[in-house]
């Protein structure tokens, strides 16, 4: 028997009041007001309601480590990345290495592997392998339906892994940036229930005001806060929090505590913004995570104050994980699962012969996962197009990770380098190798690291290597979330030194690849014009 004294929260009834919780066999006995001189709250712990747990570096053991020191003791969790490189087998190394924790991981059916037929990805996820996901209660739902096109025009392949979605009675997860009208009337009526991915307020209202579940998303690279935030005072039942993309160094200093703080300040109401931290969540995707009553499971936390949500202690089953700066959660030993199957380059391959006068670039925007498509000049040196750092346009690539094949070429604005070159194999959503560079030769090198590692992030100039090992499917460490992080913010900083003005210039590097994010992004296969969802050239002749 355990007892917990404070101020209890009781968020559905919006009252506070001292009292005192005893906790039996991991399930809540009582709640009783009683008078006593204890200053913390008491509350359900926080649910970062969309989150792909690879995008922290770590594996969900590593990850529940860092996610309970800030009180959020579930995720709704999408193994997308993974299931691009390993497929179901990777969403099954997921699954196992979650349960060997405390920590209420809630794994979804990745839609959409490969996420399109214009790249290449490590393995194929078909509307078979969704049958049979849909039918393990592992999987509490299908996770985002990026193929928006395919449902707007019934591709059978979609349409079949949302029957089976329906058919199990498990929810839909939806995907749909910028889609307005009556496009996205009828993605809403093809059975998809939320969307992570509205950058402005009235795109936002429009999905609430037609029935979506809005998740604000506030990520390492993406940040949809600030525009939505203003949406919850009057429809705070069908909001909720979620990161999507959260990097190592960033979730050691927050999660979605961070998201509460700032909510609390612009003045919103506390209980309306706890219901979309704590609560929402599990009753949208029936999880199985207590709300702080008798007889449900005690996953709660004690915070110092209801203006910084600082975590004080975190309880996941009545299990005290998290207590005043100590974790406690045992190590998990794990197999390091990989694809990479690429040989080093040689410069000549990030050569690109034209005579153009006119390049397509891509403008990256800070803390946006769209692009735009923007017209410049062609800098041409012995009939090669190269990098320009007076108007910082540089020479990015794609290489296939998979097989030996041909990178691909494009340019990029943005990304403010001024020497060397950056890489990563973490390329949403294939997680191909993905590098940006001043010159040929320092992006030759920067992806030869990677090659070199099987998959990592590096910084390289003429002086220097720097390089983060991700041996497990070339997206995530086999080291603790302390150690990553650290390493992590070291990359991030040399990054910086070598001039990129991005907040976030790996995360903003990783989503360059993502294709079904409008407008201009580039595949291991070419440039890609995604309003249009078709290829295109780069050279304007």
């Amino acid at each position: 028997m355990k007892t917990i004294k404070g101020n209890i929260v009781d968020i559905q009834n919006h009252l506070i009041f001292k009292g005192e919780i005893t906790i039996e066999a991991g399930i809540i006995k009582t709640i009783v007001e009683k008078e006593h001189n204890v200053n913390h709250y008491i509350l359900p712990g926080f649910i970062d309601a969309h989150i792909h747990i690879e995008s922290s570096m770590l594996v969900p053991s590593e990850f529940a480590k860092l996610a309970v020191r800030h009180g959020t003791v579930a995720t709704v969790s999408d193994p997308h990345e993974i299931a691009n490189v390993l497929g179901v087998k990777g969403v099954e190394f997921m699954i196992e290495n979650g349960k060997q924790t405390p920590f209420k991981f809630n794994f979804g059916a990745p839609s959409c592997v490969p996420a399109t037929s214009f790249e290449s990805a490590g393995a194929v996820i078909d509307s078979d392998d969704i049958k049979t996901l849909m039918a393990n209660s592992d999987i509490k739902y299908l996770a985002e339906m990026m193929n928006y096109p395919g449902v707007l025009f019934d591709d059978e392949e979609v349409l079949k892994k949302i029957a089976w979605a329906k058919h199990n009675n498990k929810p839909i997860d939806g995907h749909a940036p910028g889609l307005r009208g009556e496009d996205i009337t009828k993605y809403i009526a093809a059975g998809i229930s939320t969307d992570h991915e509205c950058f402005t307020f009235d795109e936002a209202l429009e999905k609430l005001q037609k029935g979506m579940k809005v998740i604000i998303r506030e990520g390492s690279a993406a940040k949809n806060f600030d525009a939505l935030i203003d949406l919850l005072p009057e429809h705070f039942k069908n909001i909720i929090f979620c990161s999507d993309d959260k990097h190592p160094d960033d979730l050691l200093l927050g999660h979605i505590n961070q998201l509460c703080a700032r909510a609390v300040k612009k003045g919103i109401d506390v209980f309306k913004v706890l219901q979309a931290a704590c609560l929402n969540p599990i009753k949208h995707y029936n999880l199985d995570v207590g709300t702080l009553k008798v007889g449900e499971t005690a996953d709660c936390i004690v915070i110092k104050d209801l203006k910084d949500f600082k975590t004080l202690q975190t309880y996941i089953n009545g299990e005290l994980v998290f207590d005043r700066g100590k974790v406690n959660i045992s190590d998990v030993v794990f197999d390091n699962l990989n694809n990479f199957n690429c040989d080093t380059k040689n410069v000549e391959n990030f050569r690109f012969k034209t005579s153009a006068k006119k390049i397509r670039v891509i403008e990256c925007f800070d803390g946006e996962l769209v692009t735009n498509e923007i017209i410049a000049d062609a800098l041409i040196e012995n009939g090669n197009l190269v990098s320009n750092t007076e108007t910082d346009v540089l020479k990015m690539t794609v290489v296939n990770r998979y097989n030996n094949q041909k990178p691909a070429i494009a340019f990029i604005k943005n990304f403010g380098l001024k020497e060397g070159a950056i890489a990563s194999s973490v390329g949403h959503d294939s997680h191909n190798i993905i590098a940006v560079g001043v010159d040929d030769a320092s992006i030759c090198k920067a992806v030869n690291a990677i090659i070199n590692l099987k998959g990592g992030i590096c910084a390289v100039n003429a002086s220097e290597e720097k390089t983060l090992a991700l041996p497990v499917a070339g997206i995530m460490s086999d080291q603790d979330g302390e150690t990553i992080g650290v390493k992590y913010a070291a990359l991030d900083k040399k990054a910086k030194q070598m001039g990129s003005k991005l907040n976030a210039p790996y995360m903003s590097l990783s989503f360059m690849a993502l294709l079904v994010i409008p407008s201009l992004k580039l595949s291991d296969k070419g440039l890609f014009d995604g309003k249009g969802f078709k290829f295109t050239s780069l050279d304007i002749k």
